[in-house]
């Protein structure tokens, strides 16, 4: 006399809920919604884009200058060994330098013990003024 209920477990009264919960089609659609996204995500570059010149440069007859613009470790800037007042002063003289047929080579040489701020500031005025030689030199100093 054993009432048996086909498609429900053996063992299990008929007026339960069924607790299994099929999770195949959640898999599925979180596979597709995750290579979407994948797809949507633009590639992002992290590189710096610079402008190279190509081939071989034609050769100059003419050497230019060197200027050399260092900063001692009191953050003080000096012109070829000459102290400047301020930063002003500085970009006054990269922009003088700047118009120049022939721009000179810039030598930058900081200390070690200079403060950052001035050092990014003087190499600022000299993008702001047009200069496109500038070398940073004495860079072994900061080899630990």
């Amino acid at each position: 006399m054993r009432k048996e209920k086909q498609g429900r477990r053996s063992g299990t009264p008929s007026d339960e809920p069924m607790m299994d919960i099929n999770t195949t089609p959640l898999i599925d659609v979180m596979l597709v919604l995750l290579i979407m996204l994948i797809i949507t995500i633009p590639i992002q570059l992290h590189s710096v884009n610079l402008n190279m010149p190509t081939g071989n440069p034609p050769p100059s007859d003419i050497k230019p200058e060197v200027l050399r613009v260092d900063i001692d470790e009191r953050s003080t800037v000096l012109w070829n060994g000459e102290a400047v007042a301020d930063i002003a002063e500085v970009e006054r003289r990269f922009e003088q330098v700047a118009a120049q047929p022939v721009q000179p080579e810039v030598h930058l040489r900081p200390d070690k013990h200079a403060k950052y701020n001035v050092v990014a500031g003087v190499m600022a005025s000299a993008q702001r003024s047009g200069l496109t030689k500038l070398g940073i030199m004495g860079s072994e100093q900061f080899i630990p």
